[in-house]
């Protein structure tokens, strides 16, 4: 390999900064302008589904429609992409995948949005909640407000199927270790462009109501507008896999199908049974998911908590979604800058080291955001010097902590955890990925709603479960780490071909390097 293809040599400050050769951006700015549209479209449609559950039919909604919509549409989604794999080629699997979201958005705003009082079953709805305890009120708003919850459940599903099934699997598939280690970050950049596009998109759009006449639905006219922004994006993304899959996979360069091949035995395509059989053997798949499982649980933990203080602040769905907007502009800022740091730390300090920032991350900043929930009333005299609320300090303890805790996910976890998918075999790659992409990131956050909904059922309100939630994210923090030190040592053996400790796939192919040729 010549001096210029060697990213060590790039000097250190370009290095820190921009650790890419100039004949890879024909490779890696395509998969960053994809990458960007898809986070676009995830960073409106997450604070869409929020402000239409949230101030329709209140946070404590959240953990039903995550245990009995998400949970079950993803199983749903993961055996119709696990058996759709077997008939169609990658490239139509890819394009079978994304239209079916693309569709139901725009119907969503053109015909079930306008028709909404028509179809939602409001004198059922309330005769089912005369009979049942006030802690199910969220799971009988998930029936009365049904096609808000389909929608939700579909944008959930979007960040799972599409940005890490779809995308990091066709990352995963086309990058070598050595390119992983130096564009994921970079990616992930994309990712936060997004979020400084589509968070001023959101506020703007949201803020419309102030333009327009007295009796017009404002949040009508803003939904119109956001969800063509989403099917425009989501056609640019399939514009541009299809233009990949044409112009770059076809110079060896940046991909050779062949290398994919070296290192394996053929063996013949397994059924679903059969592959979540295999999945289960594996202690490296294992500690992924439980890495997985437990942000999801964790972060969803604090984010019903912290949503269920917003509704209270803001009550209208167009000031809901305006502030939302705001948030993401402030995430996508602060995650750039991460970004950065966390390229250096993954390239300097290794796996492992990065692999543990984003729990200790999430730690540090939960336990301060409920602290200050739990024992913010003892706080009365210094929170009236502020010349604040409890109610308003909440909000933006709340909006720091998620903040803080993204950025680390974004710039750290989410590499890392893709990573760890590269020196695996082939079938461990694809049915793997979507167990634990598409089912195990939703049970991560279906299990912290499941926690959330027993709570509520026994207590009644978000307020009074706070203290046992705190607990909760606290023993899976401690769970999450035990998990990532276990992944490291393995992901370190299998880099570094030597013998593991722990037991790992026993197919696993060569890890892939670069190949030798001088830089353009």
């Amino acid at each position: 390999m010549s001096k210029e293809s060697k990213p060590a040599e790039f000097g250190t400050l370009r290095s820190f900064f921009w650790p890419v050769h100039s004949y890879e951006l024909k490779k890696l700015l395509p998969m960053l302008l994809m990458f960007l549209c898809i986070s676009f479209n995830y960073t409106i449609l997450r604070d869409t589904k929020d402000t239409l559950i949230v101030t329709s039919s209140g946070a404590e909604t959240i953990p039903f429609l995550k245990v009995w919509g998400v949970v079950p549409a993803a199983v749903i989604f993961m055996l119709l992409y696990a058996k759709l794999s077997n008939i169609l080629s990658k490239e139509n699997l890819f394009y079978a995948a994304i239209t079916p979201f693309l569709v139901f958005f725009a119907v969503f705003a053109l015909v079930l949005y306008p028709n909404r009082e028509m179809l939602h079953p409001n004198v059922s709805a309330d005769l089912i909640q005369s009979y049942l305890p006030a802690g199910l009120g969220g799971l009988v708003a998930c029936y009365r407000n049904w096609t808000y919850s389909l929608f939700y459940v579909l944008s959930e599903i979007w960040g799972s199927a599409v940005l890490s099934l779809m995308f990091w699997g066709f990352a995963n598939e086309i990058s070598r270790v050595n390119e992983a280690k130096r564009f994921y970050t970079l990616l992930g950049i994309g990712a936060n462009i997004a979020l400084l596009m589509s968070g001023p998109a959101i506020v703007y759009f949201s803020d419309i109501r102030k333009h327009l006449p007295a009796g017009v639905d404002a949040w009508q006219v803003s939904l119109n507008y956001l969800m063509t922004m989403v099917v425009v994006s989501g056609l640019i993304t399939i514009g541009i896999y299809w233009w990949m899959n044409r112009k770059v996979l076809t110079d060896p360069r940046f991909y050779d199908p062949q290398e994919e091949k070296k290192g394996k035995k053929s063996k013949p395509k397994m059924g679903i049974l059969e592959s979540f059989a295999f999945l289960a053997k594996s202690k490296y798949i294992l500690s992924i998911a439980i890495v997985v499982i437990a942000y999801g649980i964790c972060i969803n933990l604090v984010e019903v908590t912290w949503k269920g203080q917003l509704k209270l602040q803001y009550p209208n769905p167009n000031e809901y979604n305006a502030f939302m907007g705001k948030f993401s502009f402030l995430t996508g800022a602060t995650t750039i800058v991460m970004m950065f740091v966390g390229g250096w730390i993954i390239r300097k300090k290794g796996w492992g080291f990065a692999a543990m920032v984003t729990p200790v991350m999430l730690l540090a900043t939960g336990v301060g955001f409920f602290g200050f929930i739990i024992f913010r009333d003892n706080l009365a005299g210094f929170i009236s010097v502020l010349g604040t609320t409890p109610l308003m300090l909440a909000v933006l303890f709340g909006m720091a902590q998620n903040i803080l805790s993204k950025s680390t996910k974004y710039s750290l976890f989410d590499p890392t955890k893709e990573m760890a998918y590269i020196p695996l075999d082939q079938e461990s790659k694809v049915k793997g990925k979507a167990a634990i992409d598409v089912v195990g990131a939703r049970l991560g956050k279906s299990g912290g709603s499941f926690i959330q909904q027993g709570l509520l059922v026994v207590f009644g309100s978000i307020a009074a479960i706070t203290p046992y939630v705190a607990v909760a994210m606290i023993g899976f923090i401690v769970a999450w780490m035990f998990a990532a030190g276990s992944l490291s040592r393995q992901f370190n053996a299998l880099t570094s071909g030597e013998k593991p400790k722990d037991k790992v796939p026993a197919a696993t192919p060569a890890i892939k390097t670069e190949p030798e040729h001088v830089a353009s």
